[in-house]
């Protein structure tokens, strides 16, 4: 991989969050993508979003796995700790760092090949254990690493760059993760920061695994005519049904709407989204209406994007384990390893 530092220039009028620090200071190298990939728009919103909450980058733990996808996070966060692990296994080594120290703010990073072929039974189960990480799947529908071909998601009758239609059938990111116990579903378009931002804020702060798949084209081999990965695609199908807006827990909520148009959903922490009723039925906290209603609009070649889902009510992997405050990394080793007259004592209880 290719590292290009970027140079330290900090311009005197940046502004500066909370802890004194401005946006340069969540970059990192330089991008060594295609230009107008969308992950690159990603990784700026990933910067973005990292900036407003404040978050100190030495507290986040970023991680991915193999494909164009998994090498942004050395784009962002120069100052965070960061796993490239193998093909698919990224969910695996996100569940062991998370394990060993619950203070991280575990961020990974996966795309349609990563997480939906090699890695679709480690992302499973990272979502089954709800361990609190923000999952971030940069879709595109190829494998832009290998030449373009097909992946997991590209969708039925989508056109390759040589014209051939695809045949079969796809997986799709949202429905998977709504099917088997998400606590947080959302998707977006890399195109679209104002909307994305907030979702990653919100996703964020979330306690438990927070899954938000994004539209991310592919301009050199999925961003032609036939493809539906595509910018021109996504943003003429694009539905947006729920406007997402993230309330910082310290400022106050004034609303000047109409009754029955805003929902607003708590978060752990005090922090709260803000949804705005785009369609009159959809609700996002009934888990069955949120995946018929994605089906319903893929039937129509709609894409569906926004927070679908969000279900605070579930604990998170920690909360079910019944692990203690402090993280194991910090715990003395008398208490990690009791000794071999305890370990007996414990399989005595079995025999």
């Amino acid at each position: 991989m290719t590292y290009i530092k970027k140079p330290a220039v900090r311009h005197p009028g940046l502004e500066k969050n909370a802890l004194g620090l401005t946006l340069r200071d969540y970059e990192g190298s330089m991008s060594t993508l295609c230009a107008g990939c969308g992950h690159d728009s990603i990784t700026a919103a990933i910067i973005r979003a990292c900036h407003a909450l404040s978050i100190a980058p030495h507290t986040v733990a970023k991680l991915s796995g193999i494909g164009c996808s998994s090498k942004t996070p050395t784009y962002f966060l120069g100052g965070a700790h960061g796993f490239n692990s193998a093909h698919g296994r990224m969910p695996a080594i996100a569940t062991g760092a998370g394990a060993a120290n619950r203070r991280l703010l575990l961020l990974g990073v996966s795309g349609d090949g990563d997480s939906l072929s090699i890695g679709l039974g480690q992302m499973a189960h990272a979502i089954r254990r709800n361990l609190r990480m923000t999952y971030i799947l940069e879709n595109n529908g190829v494998y832009g690493l290998t030449k373009g071909q097909f992946s997991a998601s590209t969708d039925l009758g989508s056109k390759s760059r040589r014209g051939d239609p695809n045949v079969v059938p796809p997986i799709d990111p949202v429905l998977l993760a709504l099917s088997i116990g998400a606590t947080f579903v959302a998707r977006s378009f890399s195109g679209d920061k104002d909307q994305l931002v907030p979702i990653l804020e919100a996703a964020l702060c979330h306690d438990g695994l927070a899954f938000v798949d994004v539209i991310s084209p592919c301009v050199t081999f999925n961003d032609h005519e036939g493809s539906t990965k595509s910018y021109a695609y996504v943003r003429k199908h694009g539905l947006p049904v729920v406007h997402a807006d993230f309330v910082p827990p310290a400022d106050p909520i004034t609303l000047e709407q109409e009754p029955g148009t805003t929902q607003i959903v708590p978060l752990h922490g005090g922090a709260r989204v803000r949804l705005t009723k785009v369609a009159q039925d959809y609700d996002p906290r009934d888990r069955v209406r949120a995946f018929a209603f994605v089906q319903e609009h893929l039937a129509r070649g709609e894409i569906v994007t926004g927070l679908l889902f969000l279900d605070e009510s579930r604990p998170s992997m920690h909360e079910v384990m019944g692990t203690v405050e402090t993280p194991l990394v910090e715990l003395p080793y008398e208490s990690l390893c009791p000794g071999a007259a305890a370990l007996d004592a414990i399989t005595e209880q079995w025999r």
